[in-house]
Formats: structure tokens, sequence, C-alpha cells
């Protein structure tokens, strides 16, 4: 509630000692009518819209690659990584295929997930189970590392037979979401030529949303520190709506986290992994808080990206029915979920209390933040998406800024790195692709290649951005299999 409001309310309960009955009655609805439950909840909090028209970037691009059809539906492109130290980029389908695409466009199907000689049982539908998440170690090509050859997958499985390292407190057991590592003899080789997979982390997954996010080594990281060679794993709040487990406060919960481990240690519970010793919780003094967490608070954290001037990390996380949000990442930060969603007091599934925002020093509040009821959005389905911050001069136009993407709709947006707002959507404005003499939004372009192609026109993009560490700015989609690389 406001200082305004506070203040009004005072004067009212003063009044209502000595007024007429009619006015005591009318401060009575004036205080009923200022409360948080009348007044102050809304699923539409900001009041004015993002611009569409003013300060609109544009940039070009071309088609890199093409991923094939899997059973006649196109890929669902995921993330795209670069081969430490190769040529190669790699490109996970959330229907479990790991792809390599070389410049040129050459694709080659690295591995299938699928194949029963991995006994990995993979679940995945169009939208938010599979294979969600792919990191390459750092040390992939290094020969005399440990690291050489290994590489880590994030997926759904429908074996839920073996005894989880995680729990949820409740819920359905809908499935198990798996880290798995991988490990070729030869780094080189054009398909996977290594065995089965160890399996690093399983946790059983209470509902079928809001599973596992991106994974991702720090591309800044030097070697011989200890930041180099450490995993991030971002996890979901386990589903549902609105937490009902209320997990992502809980630091003996694994959800609604960004966990941070080193994937060839061993002092996890299991042995399988190790927990890094300057990990902010490890030396907690409550037995069962786990020492894997490095942030939480989250609801479904679907990108990280770093900042290569300051080593800034921040997260895209997916909200609930009203704010989607671009959070710095620290240390043992709190990003509020779901006491906040956003900059807003979480109250339901029906909206956020706009009247105390971001009255909390303990939490991380987002740098930026978008309404879900926006013109500019599909209605039907808003998410939180493609992250990145552009510091590289091949396109200058995009240089220092903060980039983001909606799921849905496809509409990418920026606002700037070096003056990053405090939260809110005023900042933010539009990136659109150069084509045919009109600037255009990513599904447009979609539903153009669509018709090329000779499928029905999407009725969303499922749009994600890849920062590789090349450098490079490329874009995902679930709709039309094609990657694109941005140009200036």
């Amino acid at each position: 509630m406001t200082e305004k409001l506070r203040n009004l309310l005072a004067l009212s309960k003063k009044c209502l000692q000595r007024c007429t009955f009619q006015a005591k009655a009318a401060l009575l609805i004036l205080g009923f009518l200022t409360s948080p439950l009348f007044a102050q909840t809304t699923n539409d909090p900001f009041s004015s819209k993002i611009e569409a028209n003013q300060d609109i970037i544009s940039v070009g691009y071309k088609e890199f690659a093409t991923l094939p059809d899997v059973d006649g539906e196109a890929a669902l492109a995921m993330d795209l990584e670069a081969e430490p130290e190769g040529s190669r980029y790699f490109v996970n389908d959330l229907h479990g295929i790991l792809y390599t695409v070389k410049e040129g466009g050459e694709v080659t199907e690295f591995l299938n997930l699928s194949d029963a000689k991995w006994a990995v049982d993979l679940k995945w539908t169009v939208l938010e189970r599979g294979f969600t998440g792919l990191a390459l170690h750092p040390e992939f090509n290094n020969i005399e590392s440990p690291g050489y050859g290994r590489f880590y997958t994030l997926l759904d499985s429908t074996n839920t037979e073996p005894d989880p390292g995680f729990t949820p407190e409740g819920g359905n057991d809908a499935h198990d979401t798996l880290l798995l590592e991988w490990k070729v003899r030869d780094a080189g080789s054009k398909t996977y030529d290594g065995d089965a997979p160890r399996e690093l982390m399983r946790m059983e997954q209470p509902f079928g949303n809001h599973n596992g996010g991106q994974i991702a080594f720090n591309p800044l990281a030097e070697p011989g520190t200890p930041e180099y060679g450490t995993l991030y794993i971002s996890i979901g709040d386990g589903g549902s709506g609105g937490d009902p487990m209320n997990m992502s406060q809980n630091l003996a919960s694994v959800f609604g986290k960004i966990l941070r481990i080193n994937p060839i240690g061993s002092n996890s519970e299991n042995g399988q992994y190790g927990i890094p010793a300057d990990n902010p919780f490890v030396n907690d003094n409550e037995a069962s808080t786990l020492g894997e967490i490095y942030v939480y608070g989250t609801r479904s954290p679907n990108r990280l990206a770093w900042d290569s001037k300051n080593g800034q990390m921040y997260v895209a996380d997916i909200g609930q029915n009203t704010v989607e949000e671009v959070s710095p990442v620290n240390s043992g930060a709190n990003l509020g979920w779901k006491v906040w969603e956003g900059s807003f007091r979480y109250v339901s599934r029906d909206g956020v209390e706009v009247g105390d925002p971001r009255n909390d020093p303990d939490m991380i509040f987002p740098v930026v933040e978008y309404d879900q009821k926006d013109p500019l959005m599909l209605r039907s389905s808003v998410a939180s998406s493609g992250l990145a911050v552009y510091r590289a001069a091949d396109i200058p136009q995009l240089q220092n800024l903060l980039i983001f993407a909606e799921l849905a709709s496809g509409e990418i947006f920026y606002v700037s790195a070096d003056q990053l707002p405090n939260g809110g959507q005023d900042a933010i404005r539009r990136i659109l692709l150069k084509g045919n003499g009109a600037n255009k939004t990513v599904l447009e372009v979609i539903r153009e290649k669509n018709t090329q192609q000779g499928r029905e026109e999407a009725n969303r993009a499922d749009v994600r951005l890849a920062h590789t560490t090349d450098g490079k700015l490329f874009l995902l989609n679930k709709r039309d299999g094609v990657i694109r690389l941005l140009t200036k």
C-alpha cells in the first residue's frame, strides 16, 4: 500500500470517531476501495504499454542452416552452442536429437537420445518437455584435460523407477528430469562414439510443466579459477501454477532454483558430481539446505546470459499470469517467487498487488519486465525467452544492448546494458528483421517460410536466442526448422 493511501486511511480512522453516520459510511467505503484486495490487485500492472514504433532497431539475417523434420513436423530447436576450440556448432532438438552444424549449413545427426541402447526413455512435448538443455565442457577439445570429450544434457524421462536424488513435497510423480554426462572417445568424431551416459542428477517432477531450462558453463571464466568448469542448471518450481508446495523459497528443495555444480567432481551426496566450495549455501547452518543452490526464488528460469564487460549474469524467468522478467543473478540471491512476481507482490493467478512495489531489501528485483497483457504479445501465451548481452562489433546497432525475446509472439526487445532500467517496461524497445523493404517480426518471417515450405502458417514463434562464445547471435524456433544468423 502506498504512503499516500496509508495517510488517507489514518485520517479516515480519526474522522470515524466524530463524523456523521453518512460520513462514516462513505469513509468505510473509501477504506474498502483502497484495500489491496479491491483496488490494488491487477493482471495489467503497467500504465503505459511497450513503445511499438519508436527507436526500432532493424537487423539483417540469413538462413544459416535447416534442421530436418521429425515425423513430418518441424524440428524443435532449443539451444545452439559453439564447439570449444572447434569449428562446429551443436544444436539440441526437444525430440531428443543432437545435431552438429558447420559453416555453410551442413547438418549431421550426432546423437539420438531416444535410441533404445541408451535406455533414456525420453519424454517430449512440443512446449516444455524433452531434450531441454545442452552444454559442452569448456575443455571439450583439450585432450590433456579431464573435461576432454565431455558434454551434458538435461532431459525429461518416463523412466521413474530409479530412486531420484531430489523429490518434491507432493504432486503427481509426472516424470523425472535427468542431468546426464556423455563422453566421446574422439572429440572430432562426426557422430557420438562413446559409451552410455553417466547419470549425475535425477529429479522427480511433481507436475508436467516447469521442468529444466538452460544449462551452461560461464563463457567468461578463466582456466584455473574456481568458476572455470562449473555448470549452471536452471530448474523450474515443479509446475502446476502458483508454486503450490512453496518450493522456490525452500532451500531444502532443488525446485525453483539455479544450481551450480562441478560436473567432474565427486563430493555430492551421490558422489556423481562436485559441489563447489564457494557456493553460497555450502556452509549454511541448516543441515537440510542444499549446497548445490546458487540462486533461489525462480519460477521457470528459461535462459541464462553473461555480460562480457563486467561479468554480470542474468536470467530470463517466465512469469505466472502477469509479469515476465529479466533479472540479475548474484551468488545467494533471492529472486522473489512466489512472494513476488516481477516487481510486485504475487497475489494469485488473477494478478499482483501494485500498491507496494519492490519493497524488500532482501530481494533481487528485475532490471526489466513486461506485461503479459501488452498489445504486442499473443494473448494465448506469453513467456520470457531468449537472452543475450551483446558487446561485439559485428552488428553495430546491437552493441552494448541487453537483448531478450518473448517466446510465443517472437518479439525481440532491447534495453541499454550500460544504463539498465530499474524494473518496469518503459525503457523497452523493439528489434525487427529486415526483409523485402519492410521490417518484420520473427513470427512474420517464420510464416513466410512456412508458405514456402507448404506448411500451415505458424500461430506462434517459439523463438530463442543463442549467443555463442564466438560472438555470433542466432535465432532458433520450433515452427520452420530454420536456424537464422543475425547480421547488420
